[in-house]
């Protein structure tokens, strides 16, 4: 266990239950991400996909009639679908694929030429050494990539030309993330330009930073510089007053409302715990993540000034695939261990509980309300280690260390981490998994997620009986807030390397008794 000055233990403990005002029965399981967040991404509808389907189908295109008009139509499938696929990566590995705010045909020319010429002439070169006497002549090799480079730039600005007019038609609802004369200004460049396929219907204050001037429920007076009065506006034509949105709810219920599917943060979306709780909480519904202004400038590569702009403000699309949680593999793992572990440690079971019937009575098995994954509730079993004295204490005591009322099997249990070995068959039933967020009480999780603004999105992953978190000795009474970063960098990093050696470091901590 880690030693904490007392003022992180103070901010990280939860009261005591004599300073709980309501009894263990009157609280509810929270409301958690799977519950009260937004709703559930749609597939098929991000930037990313709108983006590069048509511009590889025109790609595509392009390279086949090339193809055809300079090998003829006897060219072998075999040969044009190599051609297509060298071509592609090209394309992709030179960004031609990435979406911009504003893309331009002309800033792709010389990259399309390159690339083209690099394909046809290694196409060339294959074809001399295979069949001589086919080999293209440098007058056709040289028409071949004039060709291909004018039906793929041709395909391109059709594609773009067409996106400009359906984002016009059909701008996506967007929210804007910040605050200040940015986020005002943004939001106006947005309405006034409506090319680049955004609607803004709202700003997003995070709690952390305290909104500009005084007006709560719009941006268009928000923002008032030193020494004036009253609001201020910048010259030239300005979108309707948004509302500022500043808790999840108020968030939620303009996602719903407005079908948001797009965000953009004018500020560093790493800047504080507030800000990453936002933006997880938009990765995990599927939205497309903007960054613009300064938080483009600050985060990742250069802008190009050409077309990653919005209308002057540096902007670039945020990479928010997101991140790998195991699935079938995490889930295979679970099954083969914990069904092997129960049936290998079936008499370590027995003998436990047998112990704890002669020391504690009747109820060997201790059953407890936990949340795990999106905030859904289950019941895990323990072995008992101490008699609390009512439900209400064994939902809001938060630390066993001094628990005089343990027996000594009890003790040793805990010790030993014996006590835990229940859970396998929780973790058989689907309700948890070997690796993961340790589980909490109802009671507590309330308390977290209103005092942790990351705490909730450690219930993206299903609970686990070790982690992270607990093989770096955070366990028992010790940070809440490192717990939560611990956690919430094993689901972002997640992989089954990582969980194997997660379970050999559990165990070698075991045997070492380092349990609490």
């Amino acid at each position: 266990m880690t030693t904490e000055s007392a003022d992180a233990h103070r901010s990280a403990r939860v009261p005591p239950p004599s300073a709980v005002p309501r009894p263990a029965a009157a609280v509810r399981p929270p409301r958690g991400p799977g519950r009260e967040t937004l709703p559930p991404p749609r597939p098929g509808h991000g930037v990313r996909r709108r983006t590069v389907a048509p511009l590889l189908a025109a790609d595509a295109l392009a390279t086949a009639a090339t193809a055809l008009l300079v090998l003829g139509t006897g060219t072998a499938p075999a040969a044009l679908g190599l051609l297509l696929a060298g071509l592609l990566l090209l394309h992709s590995h030179a960004g031609l694929y990435r979406p911009g705010p504003a893309p331009r045909t002309l800033n792709d020319l010389p990259t399309l030429l390159g690339r083209s010429a690099v394909c046809w002439g290694a196409a060339a070169a294959v074809l001399a050494a295979v069949r001589p006497g086919q080999s293209l002549s440098p007058a056709l090799l040289v028409g071949a990539v004039a060709v291909h480079t004018a039906l793929g730039c041709g395909g391109r600005a059709a594609v773009h030309r067409a996106r400009r007019a359906a984002a016009r038609r059909r701008p996506r609802a967007t929210l804007i993330v910040g605050t200040g004369p940015a986020a005002r200004q943004l939001a106006a460049v947005l309405h006034t330009h409506p090319e680049y396929g955004m609607r803004p219907v709202g700003v997003v204050t995070p709690p952390s930073l305290p909104p500009a001037g005084s007006d709560a429920t719009g941006i268009s007076g928000a923002d008032t510089p030193p020494g004036t009065a009253g609001s201020y506006a910048p010259p030239g034509p300005v979108g309707p007053p948004l509302p500022r949105l500043g808790c999840a709810q108020d968030i939620t219920r303009a996602v719903i409302q407005h079908t948001v599917r797009d965000v953009v943060f004018t500020l560093p979306p790493y800047g504080d715990a507030h800000t990453t709780a936002l933006l997880r909480r938009f990765i995990a519904q599927g939205s497309a993540v903007w960054l613009a202004g300064a938080a483009a400038a600050r985060e990742g590569r250069t802008p190009h000034a050409d077309t990653d702009h919005l209308r002057g403000f540096a902007c670039r699309l945020l990479d928010t695939a997101p991140p790998r949680h195991g699935g079938g593999s995490k889930r295979l793992l679970d099954l083969t261990l914990a069904a092997s572990g129960l049936v290998v440690t079936a008499p370590v079971l027995l003998g436990c509980a047998l112990a704890v019937r002669l020391a504690v009575g009747p109820g060997v098995l201790f059953r407890q309300e936990r949340i795990g994954r999106g905030g859904r509730s289950f019941t895990l079993l323990k072995f008992r280690t101490w008699q609390p004295c009512d439900e209400h204490e064994a939902a809001t005591r938060w630390s066993l260390a001094d628990e005089s009322r343990m027996s000594r099997v009890g003790r040793l249990l805990r010790r030993t981490s014996l006590d835990e070995l229940p859970q396998l068959w929780n973790v058989l039933r689907g309700e948890m998994s070997l690796v993961g967020p340790r589980p909490e009480r109802p009671f507590f999780v309330e308390q977290f997620l209103r005092t942790c603004p990351e705490y909730g999105a450690r219930h993206r992953m299903p609970a686990g009986m070790t982690g992270l978190a607990q093989v770096h000795g955070l366990r028992g009474d010790t940070s809440v807030e490192d717990r939560v970063r611990f956690d919430n960098l094993y689901i972002d990093s997640w992989s089954l390397r990582q969980d194997l050696l997660i379970l050999l470091r559990t165990v070698a901590s075991v045997v070492r008794l380092e349990g609490r």
